[in-house]
C-alpha cells in the first residue's frame, strides 16, 4: 500500500444543487413547491366528466406528481446533506423545518389521488391498457390503488404530516445529534476528546486494548445519552404503531413488506435461511478467536484485523481502485464512478459534528447523487465507498425515467450497493497473497456476519420492541435487555458472555427513521440477490452488464418478486436464499483452512 499520511480526504459540493440557502436559485425552489401543491389542489379539483378528456386529465396529473417529487426531493436531499455533516448548522436544521412544512400539503393531496384514482379504477385500468402513454406506469397506479385502501382521510393524513415534523421527524434528529455531537475524553494526560463516530472506527485497530478501550469509552458515551435517545426510540415507534393501527396495517412488519415489495412468504424463506446459517456463523467467530488467540471474541473483536494487514488505503488509491475495478465490470459504471470523484460529489472527511455511517442522496433537479461516508484508510471503507457508488449508479440509470418510476424499495436498492462492493472484494482478492487472502476472507466474513446475523439481531430486536411498545414506554434498561437477548439469540457462544453490546439501539440510526421501521431486512435480501446475481456476470462475462443495468431500469416498475423471476429467480422459495448462504458457508470452511494451516506453523 502506498504512504498515505498526505493524502487530502475530500469534502462534498453541492454548489451545483443550490449555490447556498440564500440563492435566488433556492428560495425560487421552494415557491415553486408551494405554487405546485396549489396547482395540484386546482387539478384534482377539476376532473372531467367527459369520458374522452380524461387520458388527458390523467397525464396532466401524472406530470405534476413528477414535478412535485424533483423539487421536494432534491429541497429535502440538499437541506439533509448540509446537515448532516454538521449537526450544530442551525441554518440547515432551520431550512430542514421549512422545506418539510412545504411539504405538508402534499400527503394530502396524494391521499385526494388515490381516493379519486379508486372511485375510478375502472377507467384507470382501462386508460392504462389502451394509452401508450400511461402503460409504463401500470405498477404506479397498481400500487396506490393498494395504498389507497392503507390511508386515513385526508385531513387525518394532512394533520399526522404536519405533526411529524414536531414529532417523530424530531425525535430522529435529536437522535442524529445527540450521537454525533456526543464526546468523552480518551486520554486524560492530554485531555483529548474522541466522538462517538471516533470511537466506532476504533473498532479496526489490529490492537486489542485499544479495541477494548475504544469499546468500553463507547458504551459509557451511549449510557451517560442513553435516557434521551431511549425518549428518541419511544416517540418514533409510538408514531408508527399509532399510525399504523389508523391506516388499517396488520402491525409495522405488514407495512414494511409493502415498502419493500415483497410478500410475506419471502420474508419468511429469508428469515429461515438466515437462522439455518447461524451456526456456520458461529464457526467462523470461533476460528477467528482461535486466530487472535482468545477463547471466545468480544464484540469488540467482530472487526479486528487478521493476516497481514491490508487495512490501509489512501483516498487516491482508493479512488483508482474502485474506477479501475468498476470499468472491468462494465465502463458505464467505470466512467460514472470517475465522475463522482471529479466533481467533489464524496464527502470522506471524518469531522466533529458529521453523523456518523454513510448515505448516499439522490438531487433529481441536477440528475446528480452525493455521497457521505466516514473515511478511515480501512479496507472496509473502499467497500464502503463502493456499495453508495453502487447506490449512486442506481440513480444514474433510472436519472432519465419519469421520477415516478425511479421509485424503487429498500430490498433492490441494497442489491445494487451490495453488487458493487462485491465487484471490489472479489477483485482485490485475486490480487493478495496467502496472508493477504486470510486477511480479506476474513473481512469479507466479517461483513456476511454483519449482513446476516448482526441484522438478525436487529430484526428480532425491532420485533420485540415494536411488542412492547404497544403498551409502555421502555426505559433505557429495557432496552439494553432486548438488545442483549436478540444478540444471543443470533450470536449465541460465536461471541463471549459478557462480550454483547446492549447499546446498539443508541448508535444504528434505521430504528430512528418515522417512516420506515424494519430498516435491517433489506440488506440480508440485497446482500443474497447481489450474490445469485454475481454469479450471472461470471458465467455470463461482460454481457451481463447490459442485463445488470436492465434489471436496475426496472426497479421502480415492479414488485421484487416480478422483478428477480425476471432476473431467472424465485425469492420465495427457500432454496434461492440458501444458494447465496452456501457461498459464505464455502467461505467459511476455506477461512478455516487457513487459519488452522496457519496455526500448524
Amino acid at each position: 500500500m502506498s504512504d498515505t499520511s498526505q493524502d487530502p480526504v475530500p469534502r462534498w459540493s453541492l454548489d451545483s444543487v443550490f449555490p447556498g440557502f440564500d440563492s435566488t436559485l433556492f428560495t425560487d425552489t421552494k415557491k415553486r413547491l408551494t405554487l405546485l401543491a396549489e396547482e395540484i389542489s386546482l387539478h384534482l379539483a377539476s376532473v372531467p366528466a367527459d369520458t374522452s378528456l380524461f387520458d388527458a386529465w390523467l397525464l396532466r396529473a401524472l406530470g405534476l406528481e413528477n414535478e412535485s417529487a424533483v423539487v421536494s426531493g432534491t429541497l429535502g436531499s440538499y437541506c439533509s446533506a448540509v446537515y448532516t455533516v454538521n449537526t450544530a448548522d442551525t441554518r440547515a436544521l432551520a431550512e430542514i423545518n421549512a422545506v418539510e412544512e412545504l411539504c405538508v400539503p402534499f400527503s394530502r393531496l396524494s391521499v385526494l389521488f388515490r381516493n379519486l384514482l379508486a372511485a375510478r379504477r375502472n377507467k384507470v385500468l382501462s386508460a392504462v391498457r389502451n394509452n401508450a402513454l400511461l402503460a409504463p406506469y401500470a405498477f404506479y397506479f397498481e400500487e396506490s390503488l393498494f395504498l389507497q385502501t392503507r390511508q386515513m382521510s385526508e385531513q387525518e393524513e394532512d394533520l399526522a404530516s404536519d405533526l411529524a415534523r414536531s414529532g417523530a421527524d424530531a425525535w430522529g434528529r435529536l437522535q442524529e445529534q445527540l450521537t454525533s455531537s456526543a464526546e468523552i475524553v480518551w486520554d486524560e494526560s492530554t485531555g483529548e476528546t474522541k466522538t462517538l463516530t471516533a470511537l466506532r472506527s476504533l473498532a479496526f485497530d489490529p490492537d486489542r486494548s485499544v479495541r477494548r478501550k475504544a469499546f468500553e469509552k463507547e458504551t459509557a458515551l451511549c449510557k451517560s445519552i442513553e435516557m434521551s435517545v431511549a425518549a428518541c426510540i419511544n416517540g418514533v415507534k409510538g408514531s408508527s404503531l399509532t399510525l399504523n393501527r389508523r391506516r388499517n396495517w396488520n402491525g409495522a412488519l405488514d407495512q414494511s413488506l409493502a415498502q419493500g415489495r415483497i410478500s410475506r412468504k419471502a420474508l419468511s424463506s429469508l428469515i429461515s435461511a438466515m437462522e439455518q446459517s447461524l451456526p456456520h456463523w458461529r464457526r467462523y467467530l470461533a476460528a477467528k478467536a482461535r486466530l487472535l488467540g482468545l477463547e471466545r471474541c468480544a464484540f469488540y473483536d467482530l472487526f479486528a484485523p487478521v493476516g497481514n494487514s491490508v487495512s490501509e488505503y489512501g483516498w487516491k488509491e482508493l479512488e483508482q481502485t474502485i474506477i479501475r475495478t468498476f470499468s472491468s465490470f462494465s465502463p458505464s459504471l467505470g466512467n460514472f464512478a470517475k465522475k463522482a470523484f471529479d466533481n467533489s460529489w464524496i464527502d470522506a472527511e471524518m469531522r466533529p459534528g458529521k453523523i456518523g455511517g454513510a448515505y448516499c442522496t439522490d438531487m433529481a433537479m441536477v440528475k446528480e447523487t452525493r455521497v457521505m461516508c466516514n473515511f478511515d484508510r480501512s479496507f472496509s471503507s473502499l467497500t464502503t465507498v463502493a456499495h453508495e457508488l453502487g447506490h449512486a449508479f442506481h440513480a444514474e440509470v433510472l436519472k432519465d425515467q419519469p421520477p415516478l418510476l425511479q421509485s424503487y424499495p429498500m430490498t433492490l436498492a441494497e442489491t445494487a450497493s451490495i453488487f458493487a462492493e462485491t465487484i471490489v472484494f472479489h477483485e482485490e482478492l485475486e490480487k493478495a497473497d496467502e496472508g493477504g487472502r486470510l486477511s480479506l476472507l476474513e473481512m469479507h466474513l466479517q461483513d456476511g456476519c454483519q449482513i446476516l446475523v448482526d441484522i438478525l439481531s436487529r430484526y428480532y430486536f425491532e420485533q420485540s420492541v415494536m411488542d412492547a411498545r404497544a403498551n409502555a414506554d421502555l426505559s433505557a434498561s429495557q432496552l439494553c435487555a432486548l438488545m442483549r437477548d436478540a444478540q444471543m439469540k443470533t450470536y449465541g457462544e460465536g461471541l463471549a458472555a459478557d462480550g454483547y453490546h446492549p447499546w446498539m439501539w443508541v448508535v444504528k440510526p434505521h430504528y430512528y427513521f418515522s417512516s420506515l421501521d424494519f430498516y435491517n431486512f433489506p440488506y440480508a435480501f440485497g446482500q443474497l440477490f447481489a450474490f445469485a446475481l454475481f454469479a450471472r456476470y461470471k458465467k455470463e462475462g461482460p454481457s451481463f452488464a447490459r442485463t445488470y443495468e436492465e434489471i436496475l431500469l426496472d426497479t421502480g416498475r415492479m414488485n421484487a418478486v416480478e422483478l428477480t423471476r425476471r432476473a431467472g429467480f424465485d425469492i420465495e422459495r427457500a432454496e434461492f436464499w440458501q444458494t447465496g448462504i452456501d457461498v459464505f458457508i464455502s467461505t467459511i470452511d476455506e477461512f478455516e483452512r487457513l487459519v488452522d494451516a496457519r496455526q500448524e506453523k
